[in-house]
C-alpha cells in the first residue's frame, strides 16, 4: 500500500483508482504502449510494414503508417483495446506486459532470452553426455583392437574437425595398411 501511495494511487471498493495524477497516468501508459510496440518490432528485426502484415494476417488490420504514426507521430496516433489485443498476440506477450514500462518488459525479454539459453544449455548437457558415451565406446574399442587404436583416434580428430568447420588433412595410411584394412571392416577382428 505504501508503494501505492508514493505513486498517488489509492484503492476504492476493490479497484484500483488513480488520484491526482489520474491524466499524467493515463498519458504515461499510452506512451508505455508506443515505446513498448517500438521495442518489441525492433527487437524481432521488423519493420513498420512487416508489424502491419502480421497483424494484418492474426485478424487485426492495420497500415504501416498507423503503426509509424503510434510509435512516432505527432501527435501520437492511440491504440484502441483490440489494436492492443493484436500487438499483444502478433508479439506473443499479454496485454498486462504490452502496456506496461518498456523497462520492466526489457526484463521480461531478458527473462525469455535467459530461459531459451536454459533450455539450449540442457540440451548441450544432454548432448555432451550422449557424445562422452560414444568417445567411450569407441575408446574401449581401440584398447581391444590395439592395431586400430590409433586410425580410430585420427578420425575422431577428422569428424570434430569436420564439425567445427576446420580445413583438417587425415593422416594417410597406404592402403594394404593394418589401419587401412581394419578400416575397412571394422567388424572383422570384433
Amino acid at each position: 500500500m505504501l508503494d501505492a501511495l508514493q505513486m498517488g494511487l489509492s484503492t476504492m471498493h476493490g479497484g484500483l483508482t488513480v488520484a491526482d495524477e489520474d491524466r499524467r497516468q493515463r498519458l504515461e501508459g499510452e506512451e508505455n504502449v508506443a515505446r513498448r510496440i517500438k521495442m518489441e518490432r525492433e527487437a524481432r528485426g521488423w519493420s513498420t510494414a512487416t508489424l502491419a502484415e502480421r497483424l494484418t494476417e492474426a485478424g487485426y488490420p492495420l497500415n504501416q503508417s498507423a503503426v509509424w504514426r503510434i510509435e512516432s507521430g505527432e501527435p501520437r496516433r492511440r491504440v484502441n483495446l483490440d489494436e492492443a489485443i493484436g500487438f499483444a498476440r502478433v508479439f506473443d506477450i499479454s496485454l498486462d506486459n504490452l502496456v506496461g514500462p518498456p523497462e520492466i518488459a526489457a526484463n521480461a525479454h531478458v527473462k525469455r532470452l535467459l530461459a531459451d539459453f536454459a533450455e539450449s544449455w540442457q540440451k548441450s548437457v544432454v548432448a555432451r553426455k550422449d557424445m562422452d558415451r560414444a568417445r567411450e565406446a569407441l575408446d574401449a574399442y581401440g584398447r581391444a583392437h590395439p592395431n586400430l587404436e590409433e586410425l580410430i583416434s585420427a578420425m575422431i580428430t577428422r569428424v570434430v574437425a569436420d564439425a567445427a568447420g576446420d580445413d583438417y588433412r587425415s593422416p594417410n595410411f597406404p592402403s594394404g595398411s593394418p589401419e587401412a584394412e581394419g578400416l575397412a571392416d571394422p567388424g572383422a577382428e570384433a
